[in-house]
């Protein structure tokens, strides 16, 4: 079974209304019938949908499936995993109770699908890259990029980098023309378009600086810069909810940070010890904690 359409609900869902007349049939059954479809045969939703076996199996294709039975193990999945949010409580939880979970879905939806999208090789080169690194800047531009690069930063400075974030668009091209071949520049963006992360890209590739770009996959920023981590992820129409991909950027973030630190155990613990040390005289809190609360 591959990897891709890990929440299928979510993709039946996201495509509902833009399918051909009888594969809607079958969305519009599988949408209505999440928990008897699992244990139906192929010819018994085709014979529910009134439709062909074969209108079943494009409509699975159609999902990235490779046929109905990898359909039936996928949705069989998703619906163990999503049915708490499927279902309505009574009226009187229904809006805080929604709101919560339709929260948490989102975030747990967008994580699967980074989660199929991240390669362990291409984070380890990315670690590697930045671990030969004299400097690192973070560069986002925007609310959500802005925070990731921030904390990204924050994160790496503990592990003993010079490590810096930047959101101006000046003085990330003015931080791009101070570097040299031993420094990173690492950009941060959803989508890939922001023309002043592409420019400083440019600008600290001619000086020699290795830039990678934390973005979407064959885009321009993606082009522009020697490494990617590639994440595609989507985003819920519904604009009062916070924007899950930032939260997927940020774990993306401790991904990489994390195994940079285990490609530089000792540095990494002395930095560690030291910061718990020097906190450790204000609090006097000797416990488990994250490191600088």
């Amino acid at each position: 079974m591959s990897d891709t359409a890990l929440d299928i609900i979510s993709q039946i869902r996201q495509k509902d209304g833009s399918y051909n007349a009888r594969e809607q049939r079958v969305a519009t059954y599988v949408l209505d019938n999440l928990e008897q479809v699992s244990d139906m045969s192929v010819a018994s939703l085709a014979a529910a949908c009134e439709v062909s076996e074969p209108t079943v199996i494009r409509f699975c294709r159609t999902l990235g499936c490779t046929g109905y039975r990898d359909f039936k193990i996928r949705l069989a999945q998703n619906v163990a995993v999503s049915l708490q949010y499927l279902i309505s409580g009574n009226e009187a939880e229904k809006d805080q109770k929604n709101l919560i979970d339709q929260v948490f879905q989102t975030f747990y939806v967008t994580a699967n699908v980074a989660r199929s999208q991240l390669n362990e090789d291409i984070i380890k080169t990315a670690a590697s890259h930045i671990n030969a690194a004299q400097k690192i800047i973070f560069c986002g531009v925007g609310g959500g990029s802005t925070t990731v690069a921030f904390d990204a930063a924050n994160r790496f400075f503990r592990l003993g980098f010079a490590a810096n974030a930047v959101s101006d668009a000046y003085l990330q091209r003015m931080h791009a023309a101070t570097l040299t071949p031993q420094d990173v520049m690492v950009f941060i963006s959803a989508t890939g378009l922001p023309r002043s992360n592409i420019d400083s890209a440019k600008v600290a590739r001619q000086y020699g600086a290795k830039t990678i770009a934390l973005t979407k996959p064959e885009s321009p920023l993606a082009h522009a810069c020697d490494f990617t981590i590639g994440l595609s992820l989507p985003e819920d129409p519904d604009i009062y909810k916070p924007t899950a991909s930032r939260l997927v950027f940020l774990a993306t973030i401790d991904i990489l940070a994390a195994t940079v630190a285990r490609q530089r155990p000792e540095h990494t613990k002395e930095n560690l010890r030291r910061i718990r040390s020097s906190l450790t005289a204000l609090h006097g809190n000797t416990g488990p904690q994250p490191v600088g609360d």
